[in-house]
């Protein structure tokens, strides 16, 4: 009799075991069910149901149909309740590694990223198909890479010993610089630009690393014009770090800085750290304007004077350089051996039509930029932080250029506060051309740019002198 209850309370546990497992396993189905995974439930529950079978006749134990027939309708019910409400259903997304190797095929699928991207997308490498700038276009050609070279971008070296260590130096054949046609170039700025017929754009593909500090790119005149980049028509130098983020324009005359054109970077679309940008150059009468995804951001202004390029080009035809080409330099560091930081994929010379259009806002149109005959620009100064030093400052400059001043000796001395230049105005142009040649020695010097007030007043005074004012020429020629 003990033997007998001892097996009746085993086999109940074990009903009770099994009814607790099937409940679990209806359970899982109904999960499975409501992902839209049903295929593999349904084989589940086969198996499961097969298992179960066999794991009643291994252990000799039965239970009633009622028991069952209970327990599928409990089943049945709970499920017509859960699927009553939403259902979510799986969407099978097609991935590239579902076709292994076969790119093509990948790309032919109607769900596939490579099919959405492929219509649309450009190259790192390659410029915009609706810019014209292809190797095979009739209006200009590829630079770089170098034909006979493998497709590997530029990069600068990240130890140079100077700016010029391993840079990249490319010649721009029958590049249109329009002071050199000679001295009266400018009354040739309302003049068709088909009638010059020379290359005017230059496009570069590039990456700056979003840890890139700055890089830069000249213009040049011809090998050995340039005297080791001392001469410079056009300089293109983005600042991440500095200001806030700049970018600075800018030329260099005998080995000294123009008076340089600062833009916010904030004003202008990203460079640091996009995956590509593309820059364009466009040299015209008026001087080069610089676009950045397409938008006009700034203009550097002529600044050469057509004198000095007479005697340099003399220089070159005596030396037999081409009178017609110029040069692009993207140096390895800035002067103070500072390496640059940027990657470039692609450079393209050609011919194209101005893409300047409305100039109201663009950095550097229509300021007043001739050189002022007798005011000269003191760069690279000790920065002043207390009026005491300013004092010291100015009685200092006044005294080193009073032999400029004229018979009275009179020179005007203008040093502001937490700056390191300074504007010293001598009493002739004569004068400011000497001083320019006996103080090089002693500070870095060069002549200043006339400011916009100064040019009004002079204008103004210009007017006055021939007319009063009524008459006369209505505009300067600061050429």
């Amino acid at each position: 009799q003990l033997r007998s209850d001892v097996s009746a309370a085993r086999e109940a546990q074990l009903r009770k075991e099994q009814k607790e497992e099937e409940a679990k396993r209806k359970e899982e189905q109904l999960r499975l069910e409501l992902l839209g995974d049903a295929g593999a439930s349904g084989k589940r529950k086969r198996s499961d149901e097969v298992g179960y079978r066999d794991s009643d006749e291994g252990d000799g134990a039965s239970s009633s149909s009622s028991e069952e027939e209970e327990e599928e309708e409990y089943g049945r019910k709970n499920r017509s309740d859960i699927i009553s409400g939403p259902t979510i259903k799986k969407k099978r997304i097609d991935h590239p590694t579902n076709y292994g190797n076969d790119r093509a095929t990948a790309a032919s699928q109607p769900g596939s990223l490579i099919a959405n991207l492929s219509g649309t997308a450009t190259p790192i490498h390659d410029f915009s198909k609706k810019l014209g700038m292809s190797p095979a276009s009739l209006d200009g050609s590829v630079l770089y890479p170098f034909p006979d070279q493998p497709p590997e971008p530029w990069k600068p070296p990240t130890d140079p010993s100077d700016f010029t260590d391993r840079c990249l130096e490319l010649e721009l054949p029958d590049f249109d610089y329009p002071l050199l046609r000679g001295p009266h170039s400018h009354d040739l700025r309302h003049s068709s630009a088909s009638s010059f017929t020379g290359n005017n754009t230059l496009a570069i593909k590039f990456h700056a690393p979003s840890s890139s500090s700055r890089f830069s790119l000249n213009l040049t005149l011809p090998h050995p014009l340039h005297r080791s980049y001392d001469r410079i028509l056009f300089h293109f130098n983005p600042r991440q770090f500095q200001k806030g983020g700049q970018l600075v324009i800018n030329d260099k005359q005998n080995t000294m800085w123009g008076n340089a054109i600062n833009v916010p970077l904030s004003t202008m679309p990203l460079m640091f750290g996009k995956v590509a940008c593309t820059l364009v150059v466009q040299i015209g009468e008026e001087g080069f304007d610089v676009f950045l995804e397409g938008v006009h951001c700034a203009r550097l202004e002529h600044r050469w004077d057509w004198g000095v390029l007479k005697e340099i080009l003399e220089e070159g035809e005596k030396k037999k350089v081409g009178r017609g080409s110029l040069m692009l330099q993207l140096p390895s560091s800035d002067d103070y051996g500072n390496p640059e930081n940027w990657m470039v994929y692609r450079v393209w010379l050609g011919r194209k039509k101005s893409m300047a259009g409305d100039l109201d806002g663009v950095a550097g149109v229509n300021i007043y930029s001739a050189v002022h005959p007798r005011k000269l620009f003191l760069s690279n100064l000790p920065k002043l932080r207390t009026d005491p030093e300013l004092d010291l400052r100015r009685a200092e400059l006044e005294r080193a250029f009073r032999k400029y001043g004229g018979p009275s000796g009179a020179v005007l001395v203008s040093v502001q506060k937490h700056s390191s230049i300074a504007f010293v105005e001598v009493a002739s142009e004569q004068l400011a051309d000497l001083a320019l040649v006996q103080m090089a020695g002693k500070y870095r010097i060069t002549k200043a740019r006339r400011t916009k007030h100064e040019a009004l007043m002079e204008e103004r005074a210009k007017k006055e002198k021939e007319g009063g004012g009524g008459g006369g020429k209505e505009s300067v020629d600061w050429d």
